[in-house]
C-alpha cells in the first residue's frame, strides 16, 4: 500500500498544501468519495473555472469543496464563535500552470490560534487534512 502524503503547514498562511499524484479529475473524485465515505455532509462544490467561463473569463481547473459535520463543528462554534467564519471546512483542488495538481486546506493549529479554539476541540477542525490525506493515498 502506498504511504499517505506527509502534511506540512505553510507557517505564514496557515495552509496545508499537498501535491496530488493523480490527475485533476481523479483527485476531485477521490476527495469527494473520501468526504462521502466519512459520512460528512458535502454542502456544496464550487467550480470556480466553470463560473469564470460563464462570464467569459479563463481560469485553470479550480474546485472548492465545502463540507462538515454539525456534531463536530457546533461545539467549536459554541466555544469560539468566530470560528464560524471558517466553518464549514473547505478543501481546494487546483491545477497549476505546469499541470501539477494541488490540494489545500486550513491547518487545524492555525484555526485554533486564530479563533482561540480549546485544545480538546482542535481535532474537530482537523478533518479536512485527514480527508485529503486519505484521498491522496
Amino acid at each position: 500500500m502506498k504511504q499517505p502524503p506527509i502534511l506540512s503547514a505553510e507557517e505564514a498562511r496557515g495552509l496545508i498544501r499537498l501535491t496530488s499524484p493523480y490527475p485533476f479529475d481523479q483527485t476531485v473524485g477521490r476527495l469527494e468519495a473520501a468526504i462521502r465515505e466519512a459520512g460528512v455532509n458535502l454542502f456544496c462544490v464550487v467550480d470556480h473555472r466553470a463560473e469564470g467561463e460563464r462570464v467569459g473569463l479563463a481560469l485553470r481547473p479550480t474546485i472548492v469543496f465545502v463540507f462538515g459535520n454539525p456534531v463536530a463543528g457546533t461545539p467549536v462554534m459554541v466555544a469560539a464563535p468566530t470560528a464560524a467564519i471558517d466553518l464549514p471546512l473547505k478543501a481546494l483542488v487546483w491545477q497549476a500552470d505546469d499541470g501539477q495538481v494541488w490540494v489545500a486546506c486550513n491547518d487545524a493549529q492555525y484555526l485554533a490560534a486564530r479563533h482561540d479554539i480549546p485544545a480538546e476541540l482542535v481535532k474537530n477542525v482537523g478533518a479536512a487534512a485527514r480527508l485529503i490525506q486519505l484521498a491522496l493515498a
